[in-house]
């Protein structure tokens, strides 16, 4: 049988995921007292008609908490195979997600979300730790969940848990936000000022080969791209499972897309994490 405990951080889709899960052919329940966790997964273990189940357990458990990592163990020693799916999201997403639906933190006892995620992060560090899977979801669609959620649980793909999106961008629209690594690609030529080029994007072959064509263009991929692929792994070891790496030029339409999509054509290469490419502003204007 297989067995998946879902716990995370609160706002971060927990709830939404056990949901997914049932509807994947899951037996789930939800909140279940931490006492009662190897009960309920020997009772799961001994029904023929179940093969899949799944639990939720959250912050909302309190002081019994404290006593999962000596249940896990437990479970572990007695020979029952479990695995954990980890939901988190940044503080500043969940914090807006609980302004938007004005909801009180489980633990903000005074009121201030941001107290209640930190002392929650403490409380659930020891089960990231231990997770199989960890998800972030700052900026996953709910789309994007499902096909992941499908990948793990219906089709048995191997989860990488780092994703590193290559992400363009425009500088007269702002920087982005959650950018980890911003590059200023506006030091090479510009196919705005090509008549021919003017109309097109990074995405044509006629712009990407003018970007190209550029010597410090090439040297500049090769930095870049060796200096991520540096990067990443020592992110992964420091428990960093997104990244943002943003690569701008003016309008972020032509240089920042030539150079992302040819990162992101390297970088995907590598089997050790998920890699995901955004162009920002490439429809604005247009």
């Amino acid at each position: 049988m297989r067995f998946v405990i879902v716990t995370g951080m609160s706002g971060a889709g927990r709830s939404t995921a056990l949901k997914i899960l049932e509807d994947c052919g899951y037996y789930c329940a939800d909140n279940l007292p931490i006492s009662l966790l190897p009960m309920f997964a020997q009772l799961m273990n001994d029904n023929p008609d179940i093969t899949k189940a799944a639990v939720g357990i959250d912050i909302r458990n309190g002081k019994e908490l404290d006593k999962m990592d000596g249940q896990l163990s437990d479970m572990k020693a007695a020979g029952f195979q479990y695995e954990i799916l980890f939901m988190d999201a940044s503080d500043k997403t969940l914090i807006k997600r609980y302004k938007e639906t004005r909801r009180q933190h489980p633990m903000a006892v005074d009121g201030r979300v941001e107290t209640g995620l930190k002392e929650e992060r403490a409380k659930l560090a020891f089960l990231k730790k231990e997770a199989d899977y960890i998800m972030d979801t700052s900026q996953l669609l709910v789309r994007e969940l499902v096909q992941n959620m499908d990948e793990i649980f219906q089709q048995n793909r191997e989860f990488k848990n780092m994703v590193v999106t290559v992400l363009s961008f425009g500088f007269k629209n702002g920087i982005p936000s959650d950018a980890d690594l911003v590059f200023d690609v506006r030091f090479l030529p510009n196919p705005y000022y090509v008549d021919e080029l003017k109309t097109k994007t990074g995405n044509d072959k006629e712009v990407q080969e003018f970007v190209m064509n550029c010597t410090q263009a090439g040297v500049f991929l090769d930095k870049l791209s060796d200096m991520v692929q540096f990067l990443i792994p020592n992110y992964v070891i420091e428990g960093k499972n997104q990244l943002v790496v943003a690569i701008g030029c003016t309008g972020g339409k032509h240089r920042s897309v030539t150079i992302a999509n040819k990162l992101y054509e390297i970088l995907k290469e590598d089997r050790e994490y998920k890699v995901k490419i955004e162009h920002r502003d490439i429809e604005k204007g247009r």
